[in-house]
């Protein structure tokens, strides 16, 4: 009479299937973390800069977004922060300064910016001046308190293989558009 059960190689090849399974599950589930992570970013962005409008209307002081790129840890990252317009130059909001506090995009994106129809290309942390200090930096995109603000774009693209992942639309009133691979939705093209 013979018993039954599993040999060891069949418990092998059953292992490494569950194994192989469980890595597809992981990957699947870390790539769409950081899907999630980058519209939550990106709609955040779209958010903030519309508040950043109304309160330099409200407050009568100009805003601006200022986008970074920088190097952590050999990263290449984009920050970016709102700031706004005093006397003595661009610094960091006071009023609702956890709202405009700096942000990032998640590692291995790419982005691309174009301002009123002219690609902005420097997003560096800035020139030194002649004292070997960084010198003031400009916001690149300003939200004036008469009611308008620069007009543009910005793609979100992954930087392994260039696809675009996101776009975020703006016209000189402020109105914001969030566009998924930069097409427009189905509802949205009739109107």
């Amino acid at each position: 009479m013979k018993e039954g059960g599993f040999s060891l190689l069949e418990l092998l090849v059953a292992l490494f299937v569950v194994v192989i399974i469980a890595s597809l599950v992981a990957l699947t589930v870390n790539s769409g973390g950081q899907d999630i992570e980058l519209e939550a970013r990106a709609r955040s962005l779209a958010d903030i800069s519309s508040y950043a409008l109304d309160e330099a209307q409200m407050r009568g002081v100009d805003m601006g977004l200022l986008i970074e790129q920088v190097n952590e840890e050999g990263d290449e990252l984009y920050r970016y922060g709102w700031r706004e317009r005093m006397p003595e130059g661009w610094r960091r909001p006071v009023v609702d300064a956890e709202i405009f506090s700096d942000q990032q995009f998640p590692p291995g994106i790419e982005l691309a910016m174009e301002l009123e129809t002219t690609l902005v290309e420097d997003m560096g942390a800035g020139e030194l001046n002649a004292e070997g200090e960084v010198a003031e930096i400009v916001p690149q995109i300003v939200f004036y308190s008469s009611g308008e603000m620069t007009a543009g774009f910005i793609e979100l693209r992954q930087r392994s293989s260039g696809d675009l992942l996101w776009r975020i639309e703006w016209d000189l009133l402020g109105r914001f558009a969030l566009l998924r691979r930069g097409e427009v939705p189905a509802d949205d093209e009739d109107e």
